[in-house]
C-alpha cells in the first residue's frame, strides 16, 4: 500500500526560460506533470503588452494539455485565476476568478476586467479604462483538478518619470506623503522599472526620491562630484530601504497621457497664482496639475517657452526643442520655482478634461 501511494505522488518539475529579453528573463515558470495522464500547460504568447491610460488591453493566456488538442480533460471543472504580482514577489492580489458560469473580480478592477474566451482554452483576460495603478506583472493560473500551470505577463505603460518636491523644498516627504504629493499631481509614485527605463532614456537627477518598494534611488546619466563622484560610472543610485514614516526624501512620479486638453491660457496680463485660478476656471478648465506639464511635454511634444503657474505653485515651462533664451541645452521642464502667490505675475498653464 505505502508503495502504491509512493507511485501516485511522484512527479517530474522542470523549469523552461522565457524567450524573451523584457524584464521577465530571468525568470522561470515550474511546471508540474502527473505521471498517470498529459500535464497541463498554461500558455502567454507575449511576455510583455503595452498600452496607454484609459485605454484597453488584453493579456494573453491560453491553457492545453500536451499531446492533445483538448483544453481540458473534461472530468474537472476549469479554474481560471488572474491575480498581480507585488515587486518583491511575496504578495499577490487577487484580480479575477471564473469557474464555469461564476465570476468575480476585485477591487478596483470591479466591473473593469472579464475574460476573452474567443476559445474554450482561452483564458485571457481583458482590462478596461486603463488607470495607472494597472502597471504591473500578472500572473494567469488555470487549475484543473489536482493540476495546475502559471503563466506572467507583464503590463507596461507609455508615460513618463518626474522627480518631484514640494513647496517646503528638498527632501521633506515621508513615503506616504510621497505617493500622496504624486497623486495630486495626476501620477503616481514610480516602480524601479519605471524608473530604470527612465535613466536609460536619459533622466539625470541628483536627488534621492522615493519609489513603490519603500527604496530610495536616483538616477545620474553624467557623474559628478555632488552626485556620487565624478569618477563613478552612470547608473541608478540605491540608498535602500528606508522607515516609510520617519525618512524624509523626494519622490519620483509617473504619469501617462491624460484625455483632456492642456494649453498655456492667451491673457491679456500676467497674473497672481489666485488669478491664474480663476483664469483657467472662466475658460472652462482647470489649473494644470505638474504630471499633466510633464505629460504633454514628453507624449505630446508641447513647448512654449513662457514660465506658467501650476496647480501646486510652481511655475514652469516646457521645451521640447531646445533653443537661446528657452532651454539652449537640452529639452525639459524647466522650474522656475515657487514664487509669492500673492505678488508675483505669472502666465498659467490650464488642463480642460474631455467628457
Amino acid at each position: 500500500m505505502r508503495s502504491l501511494l509512493f507511485l501516485v505522488l511522484i512527479s517530474i518539475c522542470w523549469a523552461e526560460p522565457h524567450s524573451d529579453n523584457s524584464s521577465l528573463e530571468h525568470e522561470r515558470i515550474i511546471h508540474i506533470q502527473e505521471e498517470n495522464g498529459p500535464r497541463l500547460l498554461v500558455v502567454a504568447e507575449q511576455t510583455k503588452v503595452f498600452t496607454h491610460r484609459g485605454g484597453n488591453v488584453t493579456l494573453p493566456c491560453k491553457f492545453y494539455h500536451e499531446h492533445t488538442s483538448t483544453a481540458g480533460s473534461g472530468t474537472h471543472k476549469i479554474r481560471v485565476k488572474w491575480t498581480k504580482l507585488t515587486s518583491d514577489y511575496l504578495k499577490e492580489v487577487d484580480v479575477f476568478v471564473a469557474m464555469g458560469h461564476h465570476r468575480k473580480s476585485y477591487g478596483n478592477y470591479q466591473g473593469r476586467v472579464f475574460l476573452k474566451e474567443s476559445s474554450e482554452n482561452d483564458a485571457s483576460l481583458i482590462i478596461t479604462d486603463i488607470m495607472l495603478e494597472d502597471y504591473g506583472r500578472y500572473k494567469c493560473e488555470v487549475i484543473e483538478g489536482l493540476e495546475d500551470d502559471t503563466a506572467v505577463v507583464a503590463l507596461d505603460l507609455k508615460g513618463v518619470v518626474f522627480p518631484y518636491s514640494p513647496r517646503l523644498g528638498r527632501y521633506n516627504l515621508n513615503f506616504h506623503e510621497a505617493q500622496q504629493a504624486c497623486r495630486g499631481q495626476d501620477a503616481v509614485i514610480a516602480t524601479f522599472d519605471q524608473l530604470y527605463e527612465a535613466w536609460r532614456a536619459g533622466l539625470d537627477w541628483c536627488n534621492a526620491g522615493w519609489l513603490s518598494d519603500g527604496s530610495v534611488q536616483y538616477p545620474i546619466t553624467k557623474p559628478r562630484e555632488p552626485c556620487g563622484g565624478r569618477n563613478t560610472v552612470p547608473g541608478v543610485r540605491n540608498y535602500g530601504f528606508w522607515d516609510k514614516d520617519k525618512s524624509r526624501y523626494d519622490v519620483f512620479c509617473f504619469t501617462s497621457n491624460f484625455n483632456g486638453r492642456f494649453y498655456y491660457l492667451i491673457h491679456p496680463t500676467k497674473l497672481t497664482y489666485d488669478e491664474a485660478v480663476q483664469a483657467c476656471l472662466k475658460d472652462g478648465a482647470q489649473i494644470a496639475k505638474v504630471g499633466q506639464i510633464f505629460a504633454a511635454w514628453k507624449l505630446l511634444g508641447y513647448d512654449r517657452c513662457d514660465a506658467g503657474w501650476l496647480a501646486d505653485g510652481s511655475v514652469r515651462y516646457p521645451i521640447s526643442r531646445p533653443r537661446k533664451r528657452c532651454s539652449p541645452n537640452e529639452a525639459a521642464v524647466r522650474f522656475v520655482g515657487f514664487p509669492d502667490k500673492k505678488h508675483k505675475l505669472y502666465g498659467v498653464y490650464c488642463f480642460r478634461a474631455y467628457n
